[in-house]
């Protein structure tokens, strides 16, 4: 398998995550957003839609859309499973991932941003004022949500990392960035340093990339 990632992108990260706890160490194919490399032909013709990441298969069939490519892991390589048993508790793992996957990255990615500094003249405090707004608002829904879970292990849900994980530390990784103070948040911190204590984790960090030193 090959893997096309940006070692900052979030959602690539969160597929790195997820392949990592899957036992999976596909070829490591950088695409640089720093200079638009996604949008030029060579990785058009991998995602017509330009965007990392993107999985090749050693079928030569590649998949798009990190939602749908682990999605596509969990059928393939249910085990370690990323989502528990039980349709509700499914449901709730989901959920939590939805949240990011959703309501907060969507409108702090890339291309969001750039379109805010080229049509709308926004320097980079609005940029992290921007972006900290909907961190924030996502993430205090997580922390009820999490302080809710009277069952709840070091993890979003159980003893184990799940979807919701998978989600979760791309997403504190981005708020870093955006300089988001993540102390009103105690829980989700907790859970962040559960999870970057597992090599599948800090092995899927934007530095630990192969492209972070470029």
């Amino acid at each position: 398998m090959k893997l096309y990632s940006f070692f900052r992108s979030g959602t690539s990260h969160r597929l790195r995550i997820a392949l990592n706890l899957k036992g999976l160490s596909p070829d490591y194919i950088p695409v640089d957003l720093r200079v638009d490399e996604q949008a030029q032909a060579p990785f058009k013709a991998v995602n017509p839609q330009g965007l990392v990441p993107a999985l090749t298969l050693d079928s030569g069939e590649t998949l798009i859309q990190s939602p749908a490519i682990i999605e596509w892991l969990e059928e393939r390589y249910p085990t370690p499973a990323l989502l528990p048993t039980g349709a509700e508790a499914r449901a709730h793992v989901r959920a939590l991932a939805a949240i990011v996957g959703c309501d907060i990255h969507p409108i702090n990615n890339r291309r969001i941003l750039q379109t805010l500094r080229r049509q709308f003249g926004a320097d980079e405090a609005a940029i992290n004022a921007w972006c900290g707004t909907w961190i924030s608002a996502g993430f205090d829904a997580i922390e009820a949500l999490l302080a809710q879970d009277q069952t709840r292990g070091s993890f979003c849900y159980g003893n184990a990392p799940t979807l919701a994980d998978v989600y979760l530390i791309p997403q504190v990784e981005s708020a870093r960035r955006f300089g988001v103070d993540l102390g009103r948040w105690p829980l989700i911190s907790a859970v962040d340093a559960a999870c970057s204590a597992l090599p599948a984790f800090a092995q899927a960090a934007p530095l630990a990339q192969p492209d972070a030193a470029s």
